[in-house]
């Protein structure tokens, strides 16, 4: 019977040698593959989680900031076509009071500015 308990002690012992060599084998194997990989994550300029939301907050700000633009843009030259069919309305209207009194205004061409001639 003691022989058969030292068996078991023994084989015992060699599972827990086995173990520990495996469990310290799998460290070893996890350190290297961790360095490998900041190794490959270096070289392929890869950015951190930090860095990236940053650039992406900007990114979203300058959206934001580009469509407020655009808008803007739109709304003057809105303004700018309203502003170049005000002009040709007013030519009209000059040009029907100036009919009903029967006096023709026209500017001349001859370099004088402002000057006028009614017939």
């Amino acid at each position: 019977m003691q022989t058969d308990n030292r068996l078991f002690d023994d084989l015992a012992r060699v599972a827990s040698g086995a173990l520990s060599t495996l469990a310290g084998l799998r460290e070893e194997i996890e350190m290297r593959v961790k360095e490998r990989f900041e190794r490959f994550a270096g070289e392929v300029n890869l950015v951190t989680r930090e860095e990236f939301d940053a650039v992406k907050a900007m990114a979203a700000k300058a959206r934001e900031e580009q469509e407020a633009l655009a808008a803007r843009v739109a709304a003057l030259e809105e303004r700018v076509a309203a502003l170049e069919r005000t002009p040709a309305r007013t030519v009209r209207r000059t040009r029907r009071k100036t009919e009903k009194t029967g006096k023709t205004e026209r500017t001349e061409r001859s370099g004088k500015t402002g000057a006028t001639e009614t017939s």
